[in-house]
C-alpha cells in the first residue's frame, strides 16, 4: 500500500508564487510517475504535470513556463516531490491533488493524495 502526503497549497495574488510538495511512501516502491491534477466544481480534473521515473517531465500547456516539478529526495521507500507555482493566474485556482503510479508486474496502479486548496485572488 502507498500512503501519499501533500503539504503546501493556500492563496496567492495574481503573479505570485507558491509551491506543493508530495510524498508518496511504501514498501519496496516501484515509482513510475508523479505529479498533480486539479479540479474546480463543476468541471472535470485536468492533468497538471508530471514526472517519470526517468527523471523526465511534462506539463500541461496551459502550465508550461510557469509551472516546475522536480523530485526532492527518493529512494525504495519513499519518493518526494514539489511544484514550483509562478506567476499565477485566477484560472489557476483550483483543488490541487498529488497523483502517484506504480506498475504490479504490468498493471498500473495509481494513487491520490486527499487534495490542497490553491486560490489566486486579489
Amino acid at each position: 500500500q502507498v500512503q501519499i502526503v501533500e503539504s503546501g497549497g493556500g492563496s496567492v495574488r495574481p503573479g505570485g508564487s507558491l509551491r506543493l510538495s508530495c510524498s508518496a511512501s511504501g514498501s519496496s516502491m516501484s515509482f513510475y510517475s508523479m505529479g498533480w491534477y486539479r479540479q474546480v466544481p463543476g468541471k472535470q480534473r485536468e492533468y497538471v504535470a508530471l514526472i517519470f521515473s526517468d527523471c523526465t517531465t511534462n506539463y500541461a500547456d496551459s502550465v508550461k513556463g510557469r509551472f516546475t516539478i522536480s523530485t526532492i529526495s527518493r529512494d525504495n521507500a519513499k519518493i518526494m516531490v514539489k511544484l514550483q507555482m509562478n506567476s499565477r493566474q485566477s484560472d489557476d485556482t483550483a483543488v490541487y491533488y498529488c497523483y502517484y503510479r506504480t506498475y504490479i508486474t504490468t498493471t498500473p496502479r495509481d494513487y491520490w493524495g486527499q487534495g490542497t486548496q490553491v486560490t489566486v485572488s486579489g
